[in-house]
């Protein structure tokens, strides 16, 4: 199964200098974040997944600017979008096995792609 959600989201430079400036603006930044997440794993959440799943995640940038370690802080993101989406109950060791990633440019359309893989039968 391959979700994606449009755009990007925050980077860890950018949360920790909102958490840094006032630590409502920090909780405000993870709150937005983690809806958009679960926005896009809404129409999939009655689909439970066979237990521990591995992420696969494509993060197309708009462009080279960010470091990859800060813009792949935003698994956290992911991972709590999918339990306030429904789709899993925890992100804990049970849950999730482990995931990769690839980082790519692509101007036109910025986006996160998450294939899930689920464990094998």
């Amino acid at each position: 199964m391959k979700v994606v959600i449009p755009g990007s989201l925050t980077d860890l430079n950018t949360y920790t200098n909102a958490e840094r400036t006032n630590r409502y603006k920090g909780a405000k930044l993870k709150k937005q974040n983690t809806y958009k997440a679960a926005a896009a794993f809404m129409p999939v959440r009655t689909q439970k997944p066979k237990l521990p799943i591995k992420l696969h995640i494509d993060w197309f940038c708009q462009n080279r600017r960010k470091d990859m370690d800060n813009i792949s802080f935003a698994k956290k993101f992911i991972l709590d979008g999918m339990q306030e989406s429904g789709y899993l109950d925890n992100d804990g060791w049970r849950e999730v096995a482990g995931w990769t990633e690839n980082f790519y440019v692509d101007k036109e359309n910025p986006r996160i792609e998450i294939e899930i893989e689920e464990e094998a039968s």
